[in-house]
């Protein structure tokens, strides 16, 4: 499929709010993806991924697979980035049960489910990838004008972490087209390492080599 002309505009960014931080944790050297499974966040910190408590703010049950990009869960299975490959994991057992290979072949960041495929994105290409969840095949490429750090889906909406001179964003984008719909800025030194929102108006970021976790209030539109 052909890759759509990027598009810029000249939208004014907000301010982000930052609802609440979680972490750093112990033993957490990095957040390096985290996604929402309606009542956890889990969290991808290199040789595992691990579920947060958010309400409490404690860490929870933890499986021991290999977790270095993006996370996602699909109502079922976890879905995580490990170097060129992404695997379905079962989070009851901890069990891989399939992989697929990952568009930009380990350079990979952000991971998102949407109705039946996967959406990746590639950090240094500056590039968001929808996939086929079951074969790896690629179905649509976006370009940004940012860095890809985190991509997710909301109520029907495409929004990703981006970074560019050390200012880190959240933006909306038209997922045919890539045009900035919205965009919040973040707190100048602050990184989001994977993307997710919970549904309910907030997104989940991680923070990179901070160890932590920020919610940030979605807007409403």
């Amino acid at each position: 499929m052909a890759t759509p002309k990027k598009k810029r505009n000249k939208l004014e960014s907000r301010p982000a709010e930052i609802v609440r931080e979680y972490g750093p944790f112990p033993g957490t050297e990095e957040i390096a993806g985290v996604t929402f499974d309606g009542t956890q966040v889990w969290l991808a910190r290199g040789e595992s991924i691990v579920a947060l408590e958010p309400k409490s703010g404690t860490l929870g049950r933890q499986l021991p697979v290999p977790a270095h990009a993006g996370t996602a869960f699909d109502g079922k299975f976890l879905w995580q980035i490990a170097d060129d490959r992404i695997q379905k994991v079962d989070p009851k057992s901890g069990r891989i049960v399939a992989t697929i290979p990952a568009p930009a072949q380990g350079r990979d960041s952000g991971l998102t489910w949407a109705e039946g495929t996967l959406w990746v994105g590639e950090y240094r290409a500056r590039k968001i990838y929808q996939i086929d969840a079951e074969t790896g095949a690629l179905l649509r490429t976006i370009e940004s004008d940012r860095f890809v750090t985190g991509v997710s889906w909301t109520n029907g909406e495409l929004w990703h972490a981006a970074i560019e001179e050390d200012r880190a964003q959240l933006r909306q984008v038209d997922p045919e087209t890539g045009e900035v719909l919205d965009q919040l800025d973040l707190p100048d030194g602050m990184f989001v390492s994977g993307l997710e929102a919970d549904g309910a108006g907030l997104f989940y970021c991680g923070g990179g080599s901070s160890g932590k976790v920020r919610s940030v209030r979605k807007p409403r539109h």
